[in-house]
């Protein structure tokens, strides 16, 4: 007589307990495409933006801006192995295999990929009542990528099953654009500002939330205006535990409460820190806090100690002065490139806001000095000692389009006093260093992989050449940036 069913299923069960157990030992999210080093095999749709795509390639003549705040050395060659850098050299110093596709580059920059913080999959969508996000699994991730970003955080997800199908389907080789951290639903309490958003109220239910969509797949958090501080403080202790980050956009928690709880990020920088308000109740976002920054002087004990506290912690501060700028239009102005990427209604809604923007800045120029007030905070941080890293914030007020907008954040950043050369080292190594990843990505040096931009000009003494992007390379397969663009035309919508 045969085994009976149930015992051969209870089996087949135990083996795939087990064959998922020993994938996460080697930090597999998911048994898949995506859960293994193997080359991805790439669809056709992917295949219409890849330049090259060779096991061996040779970067000829180039310029190398390597992302860690160094001066350009010019007249050097890259070589890239099975997507890693294996060799960096004067031309002529490197010993190339035969078999390499040798690109010719006569002196473009090749920077590292950008690593990026605050990267939405989302857009605004058109509702009279409520704030809604809509989408965009596709030309997002193509406009990122066309940019130079090869490594984005999402910054808080609306669509998580969504998210982490993208991310697989990336790695797949089933869509393209950048290998991204995915960051589960927001750490939100009551009221949400979104009805796309939860709403956690215990300790208890911040670590049954960490805990299920760590184990869907994500592998970042974002806490948001009104979570409790008990709330947050479960959710970083727990996300911890498993080696995963947390941000925060944070109202109800000040700053100072959140670094000693261990938050990793505070978004948005200065501007939107609630510890200046006065009589600010604990749990409770009590206020806009724009006109009390405005009021606070950088040089002030309760400013340099908030600072001094982050910085000794080591929470960083993500730079979001794209968005931040776009609500005051004199500062940062219609992109038309951006602008070539919307549909109709994204395209009236991109404009509509810029006129508000305009209105803002003649009725009342608070904004405008608001955001020059926080680029001087952010200069003073990193002057201190303090970790700052960008994001483009692809949302908000719905004035900044993925891509286009990373390359605003860039230039912004050297708009605030940073050199081009410290520019480019927050939106690349920083960003790296505060996920955790410095050695693997954020610099070009031999070991890691080869996520590369190269640039037609020179961003290190011109940062508006950083918009000059010719191929980008992540993981050592190299991305046609003009036709990403190209297929995004109209194709943004809200």
């Amino acid at each position: 007589m045969g085994r009976r069913p149930d015992f051969i299923w209870e089996n087949i069960m135990k083996f795939l307990r087990n064959l998922k157990t020993a994938c996460a030992v080697v930090a597999c999210v998911h048994v898949g495409a995506s859960a293994f080093a193997q080359a991805p095999e790439f669809s056709d749709e992917s295949k219409q933006f890849i330049s090259v795509n060779s096991d061996t390639v040779l970067l000829k003549n180039v310029r190398i801006v390597d992302g860690t705040g160094a001066a350009a050395k010019a007249g050097q060659s890259i070589l890239i192995n099975n997507g890693k850098i294996t060799a960096v050299g004067k031309v002529g110093s490197i010993n190339v295999p035969g078999d390499a596709e040798v690109v010719e580059l006569d002196g473009k920059t090749v920077l590292p990929g950008l690593v990026m913080l605050h990267e939405h999959m989302f857009y605004n969508a058109s509702d009279p009542d409520r704030f809604i996000q809509a989408t965009q699994p596709v030309i997002f991730p193509r406009l990122y990528l066309a940019a130079g970003v090869t490594t984005a955080r999402t910054a808080g997800s609306f669509e998580p099953y969504t998210d982490v199908k993208v991310k697989q389907y990336i790695a797949a080789g089933r869509l393209v654009g950048p290998n991204y951290d995915t960051t589960a639903p927001f750490v939100e309490g009551a009221p949400a500002l979104f009805l796309q958003a939860p709403e956690l109220e215990t300790p208890e239910e911040a670590r049954r939330f960490v805990n299920y969509w760590a184990d869907q797949g994500m592998t970042s958090y974002k806490a948001y205006m009104n979570v409790k501080k008990a709330v947050l403080g479960a959710a970083i202790e727990e996300a911890h535990s498993r080696g995963l980050k947390v941000a925060g956009h944070l109202c109800s928690v000040s700053y100072a409460d959140a670094s000693d709880l261990g938050i990793d990020n505070l978004e948005h920088g200065f501007v939107l820190a609630p510890d200046f308000l006065p009589n600010r109740v604990e749990d409770k976002c009590s206020g806009f806090p724009l006109a009390r920054f405005m009021e606070v002087e950088l040089e002030s004990p309760e400013a340099q100690a908030l600072m001094d506290k982050l910085i000794e912690n080591n929470t960083a501060i993500t730079s979001t002065l794209a968005v931040l700028a776009r609500i005051s239009a004199t500062v940062n102005g219609p992109n038309p490139d951006a602008i070539e990427a919307l549909g109709h209604g994204a395209k009236a809604h991109y404009m509509g806001n810029h006129l508000a923007g305009y209105q803002r800045a003649i009725d009342n120029d608070i904004w405008e000095r608001a955001v020059r007030k926080e680029m001087a905070w952010e200069k003073a941080f990193a002057d201190k000692g303090g970790l700052v890293v960008a994001g483009s914030d692809t949302t908000g007020i719905g004035g900044t389009v993925a891509g286009f907008a990373n390359h605003e954040q860039i230039e912004l950043l050297v708009e605030a006093g940073f050199s081009p050369l410290d520019a480019i080292k927050i939106s690349t190594l920083n960003g790296a260093i505060s996920m955790g990843r410095e050695a693997s990505v954020g610099s070009i040096a031999v070991g890691k992989n080869a996520d590369l931009v190269i640039v037609d000009g020179k961003p290190d003494t011109d940062i508006k050449d950083i918009r000059r992007v010719v191929t980008v390379f992540k993981d050592g397969v190299g991305y046609d940036s003009k036709k990403l663009i190209a297929s995004a035309r109209g194709r943004v919508q809200n």
